[in-house]
């Protein structure tokens, strides 16, 4: 990008009088949005003081204060002496009758309006506890965002449940890993999952794992259940009205999973504080408002499924979800026909459309904006989905499972850039280091603590080690990407400078695309790393592969078990862009692989 780009989109006095930004500059007496982020920094309670009213999040008993930072900055007590549950929020009897979700399902239209999702939550809610669930009980879910989805995952949280949230892509084993970590009492899922002409088993899939009993969803009546386990319709309770679990805003909800270093992923939980962070980031960033109509292909083992949860309904916005294949026109046919607003996706979404040109001929004109972020973008494919709704700008939004939203974003008050980022999200800020720790417009980001919505803890890890050892200063945060300062002061994220990667919009470290394929007999060592295209773009992954004999050098046949493997022992999501022979892998002295100067080599042979 050089120094010298225009904007892509330059936002009318119209679009900035009725944003939600407008309202707070007005509020603070604000002039500009870059004075505005410094104040929601330097004034960070008052900022989320400002959020909390505005979103309406309801209390049971008030905060003393927003933030108490007695146990040092790195230990900030959120919200002290509030008690809530922040279900609550997501139902207000002002837009009882306004649409919650619109789904498309086998081709079915499936709507709730807000009284009735809350109506069903409560169902299935009393049904736990009828059937036992306790306070701090963990119910899984596994399965794609439909309307059960977002029900269980709201009614496990009201009566005091935590939620494990998986990816129903992973292979059995990898979600075995995570049932280890969490212990839950059951998971809920459904028989099949259904993409495009294909069927996929996912109830038969769960029986080899090692939960003793599954909550299903029977799509197909021939579906026969195991003894132990409990039909969705015959956990339904016919109580329509329950008492929230109220508790402090550290209580955990949702556990979730990001990839480290290490191949084991890490499990990471949110709290009733964590969905303040998306609501707000939804609202001042995504500009999301009472009736607008948000779709983003994801499910709940993503973090992106509960944040489109929570920023859809604390803003009185509605959910429309779409659990088929995003790939082909019926997905853009179900954005025209629901008059979508906001359409968030992962950037190899766009290159698939602008290869198959399947979007071209719809009418998108209800898209105020689009939001990018699980993967790098690339800068003319972004150009080319702002032109499929009549150059609309696009909300890049990068962040993270542990953040509860984003680090770095873009505005709708601000001109916008292809493929770049703005602003740093209000209410945080960021330092950009190098390898000393020294300031620099090109290196790793570290975050300036406290923000509201980033974690405090890990389930299976130090959090202080993960985060804090090592890093430049006490209040910086370590998160990970490499990311670019540019001279017309936006930015660019550029990758991961650590051993993980962003594929298909799922964090997965090295260490598990590596332990995925550990049984084939051709290889003896394997590094896997990310590499990002020369002109942007989603990373690419790449296989350095040592082989056992010169007899096992048939690339093309190997390529083939490789993909098998990763397919059948992680996720079919992964592909593999390259494979390239070497006769033995960088270590250091420890005996660590050096995948940075692997992906320093690519990067220098490719150019």
């Amino acid at each position: 990008m050089s120094q010298h780009v225009s904007a892509d989109w330059i936002p009318t006095k119209e679009v900035i009088a009725q944003s939600n930004l407008d309202y707070l500059m007005n509020k603070c007496r604000i002039q500009n949005f870059k004075e505005l982020h410094s104040w929601s920094v330097k004034n960070f309670e008052a900022f989320w003081e400002c959020s909390i009213e505005r979103l309406g999040i309801v209390f049971q008993e008030p905060y003393r204060k927003i933030c108490n930072l007695e146990k040092g900055i790195e230990k900030a007590e959120w919200l002290p002496g509030a008690r809530f549950n922040i279900v609550d929020s997501c139902f207000k009897k002002e837009n009882y009758d306004s649409l919650a979700i619109i789904e498309s399902f086998k081709g079915e239209r499936i709507t709730f309006t807000y009284e009735a999702l809350e109506t069903y939550v409560n169902r299935f809610a009393q049904g736990l506890v009828r059937h036992g669930l306790k306070k701090g009980d963990a119910i899984a879910i596994c399965m794609p965002m439909t309307w059960q989805a977002v029900v269980a995952y709201l009614g496990i949280i009201k009566v005091g449940g935590v939620v494990v949230s998986i990816a129903d892509s992973f292979s059995p084993e990898e979600i075995n890993v995570r049932f280890e970590m969490t212990q839950p009492k059951a998971v809920l899922t459904m028989d099949y999952v259904y993409r495009g002409e294909k069927t996929y088993p996912l109830y038969a899939k769960l029986q080899k794992t090692s939960i003793s009993r599954i909550l299903l969803i029977k799509t197909d009546g021939k579906t026969k259940l195991r003894p132990q386990d409990l039909e969705w319709n015959h956990l339904l309770s016919g109580y329509s009205s329950v008492t929230s679990y109220t508790a402090t805003s550290d209580y955990m909800i949702n556990i979730l999973f990001s990839s480290g270093t290490t191949g084991e992923p890490k499990a990471i939980p949110w709290t009733h504080a964590t969905p303040i962070k998306c609501a707000t980031d939804a609202h001042w960033h995504h500009d999301v408002h009472p009736g607008d109509r948000f779709t983003w292909p994801t499910n709940l083992g993503w973090m992106m499924g509960p944040w489109l949860i929570f920023a859809t309904l604390i803003n009185k916005a509605t959910m429309t979800l779409y659990s088929d294949i995003p790939t082909d026109k019926k997905f853009g046919e179900f954005i025209q026909h629901e008059k979508v607003t906001h359409l968030g996706l992962v950037p190899s979404l766009v290159q698939s459309w602008r290869t198959s040109k399947c979007m071209e001929d719809l009418n998108w004109k209800n898209i105020k904006l689009f939001s990018s972020t699980g993967e790098c973008s690339n800068a003319s494919d972004m150009t080319y989905l702002m032109s499929l709704a009549g150059n609309k700008p696009i909300i890049e939004y990068c962040g993270g499972t542990e953040i509860g939203g984003g680090y770095i974003t873009s505005t709708v008050i601000e001109p916008n850039i292809a493929a770049a980022f703005s602003t740093p999200a209000l209410g945080l800020d960021f330092d950009i280091c190098d390898e000393e720790g020294k300031p620099t417009t090109n290196g790793e980001v570290f975050i300036k603590i406290p923000s509201l919505g980033l974690s405090q803890k890990l389930l299976n890890r130090d959090h202080h080690e993960v985060y804090f050892a090592g890093t430049p200063a006490p209040h910086l945060r370590r998160h990970g990407d490499q990311i670019e300062k540019l001279p017309n002061g936006y930015f660019r994220v550029l990758g991961r400078v650590d051993d993980t990667m962003n594929l298909g919009g799922i964090k997965v470290s090295s260490a598990e695309i590596e332990r995925a394929c550990s049984g084939i007999e051709e290889i003896k060592d394997i590094a896997a790393i990310a590499v990002t295209p020369n002109n942007g773009g989603p990373s690419e992954l790449i296989l350095y592969i040592v082989l056992n004999n010169e007899k096992s050098a048939d690339q093309e046949f190997l390529l083939k078990k490789i993909k098998e493997a990763i397919k059948k022992n992680l996720n079919p999501l992964f592909k593999v862009s390259d494979l390239v022979i070497i006769d033995t892998l960088p270590r250091t002295a420890s005996n660590k692989v050096m995948r940075r100067e692997l992906r320093k080599k690519y990067i220098k042979q490719r150019s």
